[in-house]
């Protein structure tokens, strides 16, 4: 049984940091390109920021700078540093993981991240 689970969401005023954690069970986690996504409200979900098995990144143009997705492949977990936070971050922010197969598509249950003053 497939497993993402995320941690590390929160309330952070503007200019505040956060860590979110997603941790994988179920997959051979190497293989896998890992991503976090957001959806605020009344918005459409987006990529944030995406690693490939190989460690390639890529981000959304609103969050290059500021946030800084990595792995660790020994503890199956993806993380998104997210530095001077504004509060247009706010949303739920999910782990995707896509395997090599269009069936191998996972999502976790999401994170609730709050940027206010």
């Amino acid at each position: 049984q497939v497993q993402l689970v995320e941690s590390g969401g929160g309330s952070v005023q503007p200019g505040g940091s956060l860590r979110l954690s997603c941790v994988a069970s179920g997959i051979l986690f190497s293989f896998y390109d890992m991503g976090w996504y957001r959806q605020a409200p009344g918005k459409q979900r987006e990529l944030v920021a995406s690693i490939t098995g190989g460690g390639s990144r890529n981000y959304a143009d609103s969050v290059k700078g500021r946030f800084t997705i990595s792995k660790d492949n020994a503890k199956n977990t993806v993380y998104l540093e997210m530095n001077s936070l504004k509060p247009e971050d706010t949303a739920v922010y999910s782990c995707n993981a896509d395997g090599p197969y269009s069936w191998n598509n996972y999502w976790g249950q999401g994170t609730q991240v709050t940027v206010s003053s």
